[in-house]
């Protein structure tokens, strides 16, 4: 709408009285948001399609045998026709490769297509005025876009952070009055926290959903499922617990393999994970990521008990443990994550062997401490270690170490190493009843084989 010139629209905003509204441009908007193809043949007849309707609507006739030369054709059609220099917007430029990221093969044939028509926007460089692609994976140039040296990454550019999402600012200018009987700071802990090394913003979906409702729920979250990226932490048996606190580069961050994705790279790039820090060292950059806010927190671990869990009674299963945990009963809750545990059926262990994979079980206990949206901390800090697992509530604090027996030749219980470390001891001040409770796991039996409590008042 600014390319062409639609003034009105834009009255009483920022760039209204910046742009020169006389100059108009021809734009080709295309996203690739509603295409289901299933074949390369599909594929290229959606991008056909999309073409001719653009050519239709500035009615001018585009000729060439395949995609790529239409889509050359009609950028030269329309800068020889209006006598400007065209502007192209393209939304989901990757979505064909991901619906399609289980099928390898197919995800690169696919990524052969689309390489093939991007790199028509170099060609047609001396035609171009603006070019936008957006999508939710970052694929190295040299995999989709080569030869397209002219494009510029603002994913993780300061000046660029704030434009997905509303600031506190918009919420003060603009939002006002829905805000009014809220809770300010609640709404921050659930939907603010997204950050591209610049101000923290808002997910405007949740946002306005909520403004609708007035309900505290994971609206974004439920527009997707990421049964992917979920299978994918299981293949690669990643720590759930470490997505609380991870250390990347900018290699880690910048790049995306078809054939070996990264699990924090999908995390990022999907929105799961975001950036709370930044270091420098010397020309390396490093970034802290954790989770935005609660809402991603626990949707996704939600979502990670729904693929390792058969149980169908979780939910009440959930409930049953905040209620035991609130009391104090450590005893059935642990009782409770046996059900659990005894619950999934045989036939899942047979290929991935998670059973064998000490943060397999360590990964459960988390994923439901965390749907719960309990004060949780995995990797708890201390002066003499690190706590596996620390939970507050009410007036309890339940300090957690985990051990698969069949990996140990000692017959030492994960209790001792909790007493051994003193680990309690960071938490003597809050004069709280701390419970210390070691779990031991059986890779064998695939579930706790034994457990150690002990309370200190």
């Amino acid at each position: 709408c600014l390319f062409e010139g639609k003034k009105h629209l834009f009255e009483n905003l920022f760039i209204y009285d910046k742009w020169n509204w006389n100059q108009q441009y021809p734009v080709i908007r295309i996203s690739f948001g509603l295409q289901k193809s299933e074949n390369a043949s599909q594929l290229k007849e959606f991008i056909l399609n999309l073409l001719n309707k653009i050519a239709e609507q500035y009615q001018v006739s585009i000729t060439g045998k395949y995609y790529y030369e239409q889509f050359f054709n009609l950028i030269v059609k329309l800068n020889q026709k209006h006598k400007q220099k065209v502007v192209i917007l393209i939304d989901e430029y990757d979505k064909p490769i991901l619906d399609n990221i289980e099928n390898i093969e197919l995800a690169k044939n696919f990524r052969e297509i689309l390489k093939g028509f991007y790199q028509i926007i170099k060609d047609a460089d001396e035609y171009l005025k603006f070019v936008l692609l957006t999508g939710v994976t970052k694929f190295s140039k040299v995999s989709i876009f080569s030869g397209l040296n002219n494009l510029y990454d603002i994913t993780v550019n300061e000046k660029y952070s704030a434009i997905c999402g509303y600031t506190e600012n918009d919420l003060d200018t603009f939002f006002s009055h829905y805000l009014k009987n809220t809770d300010r700071n609640e709404i921050k802990k659930w939907y603010n926290g997204y950050s591209w090394t610049g101000e923290n913003v808002y997910n405007p979906f949740d946002l306005l959903h909520f403004f609708k409702e007035q309900k505290f729920k994971s609206y974004w979250f439920q527009t997707g499922t990421p049964t992917f990226l979920i299978k994918l932490l299981a293949d690669k048996k990643f720590y759930i617990p470490n997505i609380e606190n991870i250390i990347a580069n900018e290699n880690i961050l910048s790049t995306f393999d078809i054939s070996n994705i990264h699990p924090v790279a999908l995390l990022f790039q999907t929105g799961y994970l975001t950036i709370k820090e930044t270091n420098t060292y010397g020309n390396i950059i490093e970034y802290n990521l954790s989770y935005p806010n609660l809402e991603v927190k626990t949707a996704l671990n939600d979502f990670v008990l729904e693929y390792y869990l058969s149980e169908k009674n979780k939910e009440n299963t959930k409930v049953n443990i905040y209620k035991l945990l609130y009391s104090g009963n450590i005893k059935e809750v642990i009782s409770q994550f046996q059900s659990l545990f005894a619950g999934i059926p045989y036939q899942w262990y047979i290929n991935n062997h998670l059973n064998e994979y000490e943060g397999y079980f360590a990964s459960i206990f988390y994923s439901v401490f965390q749907s719960l949206g309990l004060d949780c901390v995995a990797e708890d800090i201390t002066n003499t270690g690190r706590i596996d697992l620390t939970v507050k509530i009410n007036n309890y604090i339940y300090i957690f170490e985990f051990k698969i027996i069949e990996h140990f030749s000692d017959n030492k219980k994960a209790i001792e190493q909790i007493q051994e470390k003193k680990y309690y001891e960071k938490y003597l001040s809050e004069n709280k009843t701390i419970f210390l409770v070691g779990i031991d796991f059986s890779k064998n039996q695939r579930n706790i084989k034994d457990y150690q409590i002990k309370t200190l008042d």
